[in-house]
């Protein structure tokens, strides 16, 4: 006797659904008897933990913050993670209350850009053992994007531009680093030309037009992988250092632009002791230099130049 095939739920009704049409349910596999371990299990290699500070947008004595390589369709998608090797229920008391003053703080701090109405903030923890939480940004007015389905809207909307982008990772970086630890992001130098413009310098516009957005669903640290991308992995792996695993091998390692040459603001995280009620008085904003690119203040010396990734 056949299998009857399950009946479409309710929920592709609903207006947040993504997709529309003749639609049917996979077919769900039989259960394992073992689960294969995540990255940082057993003999796997943790990538979270082999990566640098200068692959993230903020570090601090017990929490780094870190973002996508490249624009998604979201105004910001950003990861929290723990310093130490621990996943969510190894966390001692210590880290577990620093854990939710760390959620509220990135959390305001997202919600505080511009066009961002709520953070949803997410654990699956499927890929990796290394606690990471995400948080997504749901643009203002977009109700269509309410509810479960936003991390499946972030790779479904065009990406949003690159100059926007930068300029809200620095400004989360510099609303965390009020309360202690280190922004790794700039914002995006103003060239100064006429008009003046926060556009990349034209040589790099191609190359990032031709590059294809990751997002949330295809992280690897969320996606258990087969035993044939393993090998894949292994082989990418002995071309290049790997940074954090992220994306497609993108996404949690890749390293925004502007991640070095910056000195720490603050004597590290303080998120057990700070009030999780606070917010800072400053947010980080564009560079501003006169015509010959000196920064004011500065006794003349010269800023440097950033390249948009």
């Amino acid at each position: 006797m056949q299998d009857t095939p399950p009946s479409v739920p309710d929920f592709t009704q609903w207006p947040s659904f993504p997709f529309e049409g003749d639609l049917r349910v996979k077919q769900l596999d039989d259960p394992v008897a073992v689960e294969p371990p995540r990255r940082g299990e057993a003999d796997r290699e943790c990538t979270a933990c082999n990566a640098p500070d200068e692959a993230y947008i903020w570090v601090g004595e017990r929490w780094r913050v870190r973002a996508m390589d490249r624009p998604t369709g979201l105004p910001m998608v950003l990861i929290l993670e723990s310093r130490s090797h621990l996943d969510l229920g190894d966390l001692p008391n210590l880290l577990a209350a620093e854990l939710g003053v760390m959620t509220v703080r990135l959390e305001r701090a997202v919600r505080s850009l511009d066009g961002v109405a709520r953070v949803h903030v997410n654990r699956w923890g499927d890929g990796s053992a290394h606690l990471h939480m995400w948080f997504l940004a749901r643009p203002y007015g977009r109700l269509q994007l309410r509810g479960t389905f936003l991390s499946l809207w972030d790779s479904i909307l065009p990406p949003i531009s690159e100059e926007q982008w930068r300029e809200n990772l620095a400004m989360v970086a510099a609303w965390l680093a009020e309360f202690g630890g280190r922004p790794l992001a700039e914002p995006p130098r103003i060239r100064w030309e006429a008009p003046s413009t926060l556009s990349p310098s034209p040589t790099s516009a191609p190359e990032e037009a031709e590059e294809e957005s990751v997002s949330v669903i295809e992280a690897a640290d969320e996606i258990p992988e087969s035993e044939a991308a393993e090998e894949t992995e292994e082989t990418d792996a002995a071309d290049g250092p790997e940074t954090d695993g992220g994306p497609v091998d993108a996404v949690e390692g890749g390293r925004p632009a502007g991640a070095e040459g910056h000195e720490e603001s603050g004597s590290g995280d303080d998120a057990g002791t700070g009030h999780a009620g606070d917010e800072p008085e400053n947010a980080a904003g564009s560079v501003v230099t006169d015509e010959a690119g000196r920064l004011p203040g500065n006794g003349g010396r010269a800023a440097s130049e950033r390249t948009a990734g």
